[in-house]
C-alpha cells in the first residue's frame, strides 16, 4: 500500500496482536512506525521488545505513557515520579525519543486546578532534565475537558504550552491528539505557537463518533467514521512545520473485538484515504 511512509499505528488501536504478530502485520503492509505502550511492553519484556522492533526495521515514534503527576500527598508523588523516571528509561531502551504524558486528574476530594496544574509543573522540573540526558522528550498530551477530573487536568493546547514553555523545546513540548483538541476553535493558533517553537513532539489521529460509549474512554473512532476532517488538522500541524510520523491512537471495543490484522490494514488504508490523499 502506498502513502504508508509517514502512519504509525499506535499499539492500542490493535491492541488484540501480541507484540510479534503486531510487528509482522506491519512488515506485510509497509509500515515502518509504531506507537508503544508500556504494559505490553513490560510484559514481552523491555529488552525483547526493543531487539524485536530493531530487527523489524520498525521506528518507535512514542512511548505511552508517562503522567500522572497531580498527587498532593508527599508519598504518591515520590512514586510517580519514580514511575515516570522508570518510563523515561524504557522509552530511552526502545529508541524513541518522545514520551506522551498524560498529567493525571483531581486529587481525591480536591477542587484545586490551578494548584494541581503547578504539581504538574514541579515535576517536569525534575524530569526534563533527567530525560533530557537520555535523550527523551516530554510530550504534554492535552486531554479533552470530559476527562479533567479524574484523568487530565491540562484540557486545552495553550494549558499544555503554558507548562512546556518554562522548559526549553527540546526538553518539553506538546502532542496534538485531533480527538482531544478538535473542538477547541484556539486551537489552530496552538497549533502555530507551539510550531514556532518547535513544541510539536508528536501528531495523533482518532476520531469523534457519536452517541459515545458507556465508558467514555474507549470511544475514539476509526478515521473517516466521523466528525473531524483529518486533512485540515494535517494542514495546521504541517503549516507549523511538523513534519514527522503521524501516529492513529484509537479506543475501541468494536475494533479490538475484530481480527487486529484485519483492523490494522484497514485503519492504513483510511488513512491513506482520509488524512493522505
Amino acid at each position: 500500500m502506498t502513502g504508508l511512509a509517514r502512519f504509525s499505528v499506535n499499539q492500542m488501536t490493535v491492541r488484540q496482536l501480541p507484540l510479534p504478530e503486531l510487528v509482522d502485520a506491519c512488515g506485510r503492509y509497509g509500515i515502518t512506525h509504531v506507537g508503544l505502550w508500556r504494559e505490553p511492553v513490560r510484559a514481552y519484556g523491555l529488552e525483547a521488545t526493543a531487539k524485536l522492533v530493531r530487527d523489524a526495521g520498525l521506528t518507535v515514534t512514542t512511548l505511552c505513557r508517562g503522567g500522572f503527576l497531580t498527587a498532593a500527598d508527599p508519598v504518591e508523588r515520590a512514586e510517580a515520579l519514580g514511575d515516570n523516571h522508570a518510563a523515561i528509561e524504557e522509552a530511552a531502551a526502545l529508541g524513541t525519543d518522545t514520551l506522551v504524558l498524560v498529567s493525571g486528574g483531581l486529587p481525591h476530594g480536591s477542587k484545586d486546578l490551578h494548584g494541581a496544574r503547578e504539581r504538574i509543573a514541579d515535576a517536569l522540573a525534575v524530569l526534563a532534565p533527567y530525560a533530557a540526558d537520555r535523550g527523551v522528550r516530554l510530550a504534554i498530551e492535552p486531554l479533552h475537558p470530559m476527562y479533567a477530573a479524574d484523568r487530565c487536568v491540562v484540557s486545552t493546547l495553550a494549558q499544555a504550552l503554558d507548562l512546556a514553555e518554562r522548559f526549553p523545546a527540546e526538553q518539553v513540548g506538546v502532542t496534538v491528539d485531533t480527538y482531544h483538541v478538535w473542538w477547541d476553535d484556539q486551537a489552530p493558533a496552538q497549533i502555530a505557537r507551539a510550531g514556532a517553537a518547535g513544541r510539536i513532539h508528536s501528531f495523533q489521529l482518532a476520531d469523534w463518533t457519536t452517541p459515545l460509549p458507556a465508558g467514555v474512554l474507549n470511544g475514539r473512532g476509526q478515521i473517516g467514521d466521523g466528525s473531524i476532517d483529518m486533512r485540515e488538522w494535517k494542514g495546521y500541524v504541517e503549516a507549523a512545520g511538523y513534519t514527522g510520523p503521524i501516529e492513529v491512537e484509537l479506543f475501541n471495543e468494536a475494533l479490538w473485538a475484530r481480527d487486529g490484522r484485519e483492523v490494522l490494514a484497514e485503519t492504513a488504508q483510511r488513512f491513506v484515504e482520509h488524512v493522505i490523499r
